[in-house]
């Protein structure tokens, strides 16, 4: 059933209108202003429209070793899909695993070690900072993919979520699996995979946009720029030399920090939706 508001309905996409600008402005300014030249971006005005430097500036980022970084963007990008995709996949399988034992099997203190995890959520990455760090540096995996990744991988939210959904699995589903002979790895990939997926998928929008975006723990973990990620290279590409800053350089680099984790949203929106709203099985 639907209202005819006129009123109500003008001033919603007003509110919607003016949420787009508010969100889409500053891409916009960066888009625009990673086509000019250097020149043009320092008189103090920002461009509004297109300029005609926006291939070379993209070229040379790609192309060539960035000045003070020593690495071109393109290796800067892939270190930062490489550190993201390592921490959505292994926060899934760990929380997976961890939600699956926790709901279908029966085990002394089961309640007490599912709210053990999730008291974590209390201890945000600065709280542990340190004493992670000198575990990492002991094992020696200071400026090394794994010690990027590994230390990011546990993740409370994600068991959560998924223990939630593996609740609303009928029980009686298990019960006959069990009587048909299915093991607890079978069942896991036969029933409860493929009745979780858009709840992964959903999942794994989250905690890739998590490891993308992510800044303290790489500048701490990235001492080369080898392994430098796109994200808190933005920072050093400003101050990477003595003169005035490269901007049309910084926000070609910002548009193409933004471009993945976009994709990676509209690739799987349908999926990330559903995965929220579906809790019908």
């Amino acid at each position: 059933m639907r209202y005819d508001r006129p009123l109500l309905d003008r001033l919603t996409h007003l509110l919607l209108i003016l949420g787009v600008i508010v969100f889409g402005l500053p891409l916009w300014l960066a888009l625009t202003a990673s086509t000019h030249s250097a020149g043009a971006l320092q008189s103090g005005i920002a461009p509004l429209w297109f300029g005609g430097e926006g291939l070379a500036n993209y070229w040379q980022l790609l192309s060539q070793p960035i000045a003070g970084l020593g690495v071109s963007a393109l290796r800067l990008l892939a270190n930062s899909l490489v550190m993201a995709l390592g921490i959505a996949i292994g926060k899934i399988a760990i929380s997976l695993l961890a939600a699956y034992a926790i709901v279908f099997f029966r085990f002394p203190c089961r309640t007490l070690c599912f709210w053990l995890i999730f008291v974590t959520l209390m201890l945000p990455v600065e709280v542990r900072i340190v004493p992670t760090y000198g575990v990492v540096a002991r094992f020696g995996l200071i400026d090394t993919y794994a010690g990027m990744i590994l230390p990011l991988i546990a993740s409370a939210t994600a068991t959560f979520l998924l223990r939630q959904s593996f609740m609303s699995l009928p029980q009686e589903l298990f019960e006959a699996a069990r009587l048909d002979g299915a093991g607890p790895l079978r069942f896991l990939k036969d029933f409860v995979l493929p009745l979780s997926k858009t709840n992964l998928a959903a999942l794994f929008v989250i905690m890739f946009l998590y490891g993308w975006n992510q800044y303290l723990w790489p500048l701490l973990a990235a001492n080369s720029p080898e392994h430098a990620t796109a994200v808190i290279s933005l920072k050093n590409l400003v101050q990477s030399t003595d003169t005035l800053p490269p901007w049309q350089l910084a926000t070609a680099m910002a548009v193409m920090t933004v471009l993945p984790p976009v994709a990676v949203i509209i690739a799987m929106q349908r999926f990330f939706v559903r995965g929220l709203t579906d809790t019908e099985k």
